[in-house]
């Protein structure tokens, strides 16, 4: 049989598609088809030549914006645990006196792996497709990841204090190694990656054998960078160095290089991190939520900076919902800069889709709709008298829209929600 007349694994029509390959492109009436995870066209219709209509499952898109699944590029899903535990408190206060004791006394294999499925469900009723997590005991989130068809990126986390699921720091290098080698190939849906969690909370030493086994692997190495004025303070009092030349004399940077927060950053060091290829993820509602100051995302992104989005976790947002995180980040960076023309809605729109998976080293396979791509797309449902009329789908995303409004999600092919109903969690 020839193999375009092959019966299509999905066939979606209708609606209004936005490919990211472009940032503002929009497709009236596409089909796109879908074959073994593959995204084999994504076109206005009719149906390309030589492809049969015949699918599995044909998914009517009429009224819906179809686009990628979103990419979540900084989060701790466990802490779903910690929601509402403590708020409006500093940030130091209330890691030290409230996260950390809880982390110590609740944490553990089980307690993970059920609140990494909790966090994953949350994720997909949201729209997001794709994480990005640092947290203690990831075997656990990876086996809910895969449970769940969720993609995520898992990064064991390493810290210079006894945690629950290394109390002897001294054993770190090993078991990154053996981390990275266990997840390593074990399916297209993980990515295993090493998190050491600042520079404030992991010597230089910790920092570099971390970094070095991530290089050594081809892996990604994420950090919390320049998070509060505290810890630009702390370093410049322990090595008299600002947070990023701190990394950079430390050999820290490169492209597979993560680093999230990014706020109390100056000129030289913007410079650094664009030198080096360094990858940012921006989590806007947890910076203003522990008032930790606002990162300067338009200038990175000015600087060529790979920017995605991230909530961050839920201990701090209290969120998982990608689509509060675009709102939050196109507005404050308007108020922030007196500017209502930075970052315009298609633009952030990208850095929640397309910029998320390059920060993420996906690009090749997600962030967007295209043939060869991976099949991770949602449908978002605009017949609601919220998204009523709709003059610019970019600005309904971004401005008007929640995650409640995600009807569909597709993750490597598989459809993972339809018609709002969990097809891979029971969440009872």
């Amino acid at each position: 049989m020839d193999e375009k007349n092959r019966e299509l694994d999905i066939l979606i029509t209708g609606g209004t598609l936005l490919t990211m390959e472009k940032t503002a492109e929009t497709i009236e009436a596409p089909v796109i088809g879908i074959r073994d995870g593959e995204i084999l066209f994504a076109e206005r219709g009719p149906l390309p030549a030589g492809y049969s209509p015949e699918a599995r499952e044909r998914i009517d898109a009429s009224e819906c914006i179809v686009m990628p699944g979103l990419v979540n590029t900084h989060t701790h899903l466990p802490m779903v645990l910690f929601r509402g535990l403590a708020d409006d408190l500093p940030l130091m206060t209330w890691l030290n006196d409230h996260i950390f004791p809880a982390e110590r006394r609740y944490i553990n294999r089980e307690t993970v792996y059920a609140a990494s499925l909790l966090a994953i469900a949350e994720m997909i009723l949201s729209g997001t497709t794709t994480f990005c997590d640092g947290y203690f005991y990831e075997d656990s989130v990876a086996k809910a990841a895969i449970a769940a068809a969720m993609r995520g990126v898992v990064a064991q986390g390493f810290i210079d204090l006894p945690t629950p699921d290394q109390p002897t720091p001294s054993r770190h290098a090993a078991v990154a190694e053996n981390f990275v080698q266990k997840w390593r190939g074990f399916s297209p849906l993980i990515t295993p990656a090493l998190v050491c969690h600042s520079s404030y909370m992991c010597v230089p030493e910790t920092l570099k054998a971390i970094k070095a086994t991530a290089r050594r692997n081809g892996t990604l190495f994420v950090i919390h960078l320049a998070e509060t004025r505290e810890e630009v303070t702390l370093l410049r009092e322990r090595h008299g160095k600002k947070p990023v030349h701190h990394l950079h004399d430390l050999d820290l940077l490169d492209e597979a290089t993560i680093a999230a927060h990014c706020i109390w950053i100056d000129g030289d060091e913007l410079d650094l991190l664009a030198h080096f290829g360094v990858k940012v993820a921006h989590n806007p509602q947890s910076n203003m939520k522990l008032a930790a100051g606002v990162a300067p995302v338009p200038e990175l992104l000015r600087r060529g900076i790979d920017v995605g989005l991230g909530t961050d976790g839920s201990a701090s947002n209290n969120s998982l919902d990608l689509f509060g995180e675009m709102a939050m980040c196109a507005k404050l960076h308007k108020a922030f800069s007196k500017d209502p023309t930075v970052l315009p809605a298609a633009e952030v729109v990208a850095m929640a889709t397309l910029g998320g998976a390059r920060v993420l080293g996906m690009a090749d396979r997600i962030g967007s709709i295209a043939p060869g791509k991976r099949a991770d797309i949602i449908l978002v449902n605009t017949n609601k008298p919220h998204l009523v009329p709709m003059y610019n789908p970019f600005s309904h995303l971004v401005y008007a829209a929640s995650g409640a409004d995600v009807v569909t999600s597709i993750i490597d092919g598989r459809v993972v929600m339809k018609d709002r109903r969990l097809l891979t969690i029971d969440l009872n």
